[in-house]
């Protein structure tokens, strides 16, 4: 099939590939594309999300339509119905799915978020279609088998290099291994129809007994994962690499990150996330106790439990952890263990209101992170919201807090150095008022979206295939 050129100043189709999206998931990368692609709309162009969905309710391959707040979404079902470990990372059913879309959509530009759920294949399949590809690096899942923190939590140990060994694993441990296993049990020709419905029912209704299912299912079931599997996939997701024509990382502390891997070039730029403004948001009951923070996913990597037990012997300060217990609940019933006795509120799960008010009960933010973040959207909104951060200084992280400026930075993993962080803050109320007068401005996502338009452009007129904004590309000029 032939695509179109679509010339400087018209409006452009456009296709936002990620690993899956809201309302079901909210995590950081979900939210950014989501307001990115509704800003580029208000701009007159037209753009497709496409995302996987994990849902053995439906069946493996499915494709969905459906609609988030006016914006198409085209859904493929992936229930890592995997013959082998390469299954995993580019689903031969997946694969065709997306290729199909890609021929429905005929995008000008494709842009990725992540490949995760999604297959290494895809930036292959519209290169073939002529489709110029953009991407935005919000973690590290292009290298990391288990989910893009290389982090192995069984271990607790932080991946600053590729180990191959660990890798395998580490992917073993991994909820993507439990998935790719149940899915066989799900899918065996001897298991009746009724059971395959009551499997169906439990992964839907009862998420939290239907993970302890897939983790029992494993051994029996397990995919054979080895050093030489973890170095095909490595292989693979270099292949990706190269055929996309401009990447962009949103903290420099990724995009050393990929270039110590020996993913960097030319291509690679840095450019952080764009926003939707807000105003700063009115502290409800101001004064003491200090009420100490924590909004996002309850999950091991994020480093709730440091900051619970941070909390312990603080006197004159609260917790408020804001996040849904039903997604790793497992990790939240060690969190309210460790939290008995102490001044720790468990907050539930919150929509975008929620989200903001939820700026609004608290004095400080904590990002306790034990992986190396990108560049957590949470602190952009703390600072719209006026409110400062003690944070991890890993990953981008410190690009973003700078120490007793716009907020404190300490050890990622140490109760003891966030402990004296917070205990500071206690004892000087001023020193707080002090670094919410000092908060950084945030970039505007209409400013983003002015950028991401220059690099499409570019690239759909073949102009320069670089990251960066080609200063050549001139509107209505193209490349000689």
């Amino acid at each position: 099939m032939v695509y179109h050129a679509a010339t400087p100043l018209m409006a452009l189709r456009l296709v936002h590939a990620i690993h899956d999206f809201l309302p079901r998931h909210r995590a950081g990368s979900e939210i950014y594309a989501a307001t990115l692609c509704m800003e580029l709309v208000r701009r007159g162009h037209h753009v497709t999300v496409m995302c996987a969905e994990y849902d053995p309710g439906r069946p493996h391959g499915h494709v969905a339509w459906r609609t988030h707040e006016g914006l198409p979404v085209a859904e493929v079902v992936n229930n890592w119905a995997c013959g082998s470990f390469d299954d995993a990372y580019a689903p031969p059913v997946v694969g065709t799915r997306l290729a199909q879309l890609l021929d429905a959509l005929e995008p000008d530009v494709l842009h990725i978020h992540s490949l995760l759920n999604l297959s290494l294949d895809l930036p292959r399949l519209a290169r073939a279609r002529g489709i110029p590809v953009a991407a935005t690096l919000h973690d590290h899942s292009l290298v990391c088998p288990s989910g893009g923190q290389r982090l192995h939590q069984a271990e607790a140990h932080v991946c600053h290099d590729i180990d191959t060994a660990r890798c395998a694993r580490c992917f073993r441990q991994s909820p993507f291994h439990q998935q790719a296993a149940f899915a066989r049990v799900a899918g065996a020709p001897r298991i009746a129809a009724p059971a395959r419905s009551l499997i169906q029912t439990l992964t839907v209704r009862l998420p939290a007994l239907s993970r302890r299912v897939r983790a029992a299912s494993m051994p029996a079931l397990s995919l054979a994962v080895d050093q030489t599997a973890i170095e095909r996939r490595l292989a693979a997701a270099r292949r990706a690499w190269d055929d996309l024509d401009a990447i962009v990382a949103p903290s420099q502390a990724l995009a050393d990150a990929f270039r110590h891997l020996g993913f960097g070039d030319t291509r690679l730029a840095v450019a952080d996330y764009g926003f939707e403004p807000a105003s700063a948001v009115p502290r409800v009951r101001p004064g003491t106790p200090l009420r100490i923070g924590f909004i996002g996913t309850l999950v091991w990597h994020k480093g709730v439990h440091v900051l619970v037990e941070a909390v312990r012997g603080l006197a004159g300060a609260e917790l408020l952890l804001f996040g849904d217990p039903a997604v790793f609940p497992g990790y939240v019933a060690d969190l309210r263990a460790r939290a008995a006795r102490l001044p720790v509120r468990f907050m539930g799960a919150f929509d975008d209101a929620g989200r903001s008010g939820a700026f609004g009960e608290i004095d400080v933010l904590v990002v306790p992170s034990i992986w190396p973040e990108n560049s957590p959207l949470v602190i952009h909104e703390a600072f719209m919201a006026g409110v400062p951060v003690v944070g991890s200084a890993i990953g981008g992280i410190p690009e973003l807090v700078r120490d007793g400026v716009s907020g404190l930075l300490v050890t990622p993993g140490s109760v003891a150095a966030l402990h004296t962080a917070l205990a500071s803050l206690v004892a000087d109320p001023a020193l707080v008022a002090r670094i919410a007068r000092q908060l950084p401005k945030v970039r505007t996502i209409a400013e983003d979206a002015t950028e991401w338009e220059a690099r499409y452009r570019a690239l759909v007129s073949g102009c320069g295939n670089d990251g960066a904004l080609p200063s050549r590309c001139e509107p209505g000029r193209t490349s000689d």
